[in-house]
């Protein structure tokens, strides 16, 4: 008999937000499917939501962007100067969140907390100290899904914030078992805490085949102003720097397709401008077709106040004819795991996680090192007009997908998880 014949708890999943096409969004709301489909209620607390209301506490000054909470990020990592009236803000807000906690959990009386990256990356700091003091008074247990830790960005570093990252990110606590998502990251947070970790990467339910194309996105080229014949090179990822966009400009303007064209489906997100106005002028330079239609996609169909269609990433990714991905750095790969869910080739760089974690199960991509060569270049052109190895490619990383990234393996790590808690 499996734990989860004898026990269906219930679960309350904290962040900053949850809302949107951003990789902790997606993946909690796979998370929460999952256990959902094992008869265990799930509740949600952050400063933004797109979540039922019937089961979720909002939370304001949750969210990351609150200008109570900008102003305290931007005096500890942007100004560096820690006065005492910022450290009294701190205190303030960590009191007045781990209230708003405290409604979360009286309200719904979950029997585990689920802390999506909060514990992790510090652009809530009271949060932060806010979830890690609500744990330890209330001992309650703790999952902390840990997707980027603070010391894998740059703009962290901060003499004056050493005490609140000790402190929650992570804290290391017996009721807190800690997930992270690649194994670089596991190696790094054992060596900084001390504590054990559980490695779960991103997932799709490959059991679900995926959507084809249908009376509503059939049009979706014509839609976003590319001709039937169009080759469509997706990039689907948001428009910063660590993705690397100009090698998949140069990627398009080296193909063999007088109608290639880069899709990329994100906008910038809270990084600033500067990179996407370096795209812009860099696809003018090199004459390739771009578009970034972050503003016609959406969680749901639907029309904006225009009237022009919304569509979801997956109607995206079923027009795409070529995935690229050319990341310096992934926590783990989304894109990568929805490309090959959607049986589509993938020209990727060899990040980090990728040779990592990926590169070793086997599958079937175009990889090349930091930058794309007339041999990489070749090996493309020649997949893409040949449609019976892109069936055979595309199937085996199906297959390995379902292997090792599915819903199966992470019903397995969370039923692991609660045996730790409750017993075989």
């Amino acid at each position: 008999m499996s734990i989860w014949d004898r026990k269906k708890p219930s679960f309350g999943f904290i962040s900053t937000r949850f809302a949107g096409l951003d990789g902790v969004s997606l993946e909690t709301k796979k998370w929460a499917e999952l256990l959902s489909s094992k008869g265990c209620p799930v509740y949600f607390m952050a400063g933004q939501l797109d979540t039922d209301p019937a089961i979720s506490h909002l939370a304001p000054k949750a969210f990351f962007k609150h200008e109570e909470i900008v102003e305290v990020q931007r005096a500890i990592f942007v100004e560096k100067k820690r006065t005492p009236e910022i450290s009294r803000k701190v205190q303030q807000l960590k009191e007045e969140l781990k209230d708003e906690i405290s409604k979360f959990y009286s309200k719904f009386e979950f029997e585990i907390l689920v802390v999506e990256n909060a514990l992790a990356i510090p652009v809530n700091i009271p949060l932060g100290l806010a979830i890690t003091e609500f744990i330890i008074e209330t001992e309650l247990p703790t999952i902390a899904h840990h997707h980027d830790f603070f010391w894998e960005r740059e703009r962290f570093y901060s003499p004056i914030s050493s005490d609140y990252l000790r402190a929650a990110f992570p804290p290391v606590h017996p009721k807190i078992q800690h997930v992270v998502i690649n194994s670089i990251a596991g190696q790094q947070f054992g060596s900084f805490t001390g504590a054990s970790w559980t490695l779960i990467p991103n997932v799709v339910d490959f059991k679900v085949l995926p959507p084809q194309p249908d009376d509503y996105n059939r049009d979706f080229k014509k839609d976003i102003g590319l001709d039937p014949d169009s080759l469509l090179v997706l990039q689907p990822t948001r428009v910063v720097s660590r993705k690397g966009i100009e090698t998949a400009v140069e990627i398009v303007k080296r193909l063999d397709h007088p109608k290639a064209s880069l899709v990329i489906s994100h906008k910038s997100g809270d990084e600033g401008q500067d990179y996407l106005m370096r795209i812009e002028e860099f696809v003018e330079l090199m004459n390739v077709d771009l578009k970034i239609i972050s503003d016609r996609i959406g969680l749901k169909r639907g029309f904006d106040e225009n009237g022009k269609k919304i569509y979801t990433l997956w109607d995206v990714y079923q027009h795409a004819d070529l995935i690229t991905y050319p990341s310096a750095y992934e926590g783990y790969g989304n894109a990568f795991v929805e490309a090959i869910y959607f049986r589509k080739p993938i020209a990727i760089n060899r990040y980090s996680i990728f040779v990592a974690d990926i590169e070793p199960k086997g599958f079937d991509v175009i990889s090349f090192n930091t930058y794309i060569t007339q041999n990489k270049v070749n090996k493309i052109n020649d997949l893409l007009k040949n449609p019976e190895r892109i069936v055979q490619m595309t199937e085996k990383n199906y297959m390995l997908g379902w292997r090792y990234l599915s819903y199966e393996m992470l019903e397995e790590k969370i039923e692991q998880l609660l045996i730790n808690y409750y017993g075989s």
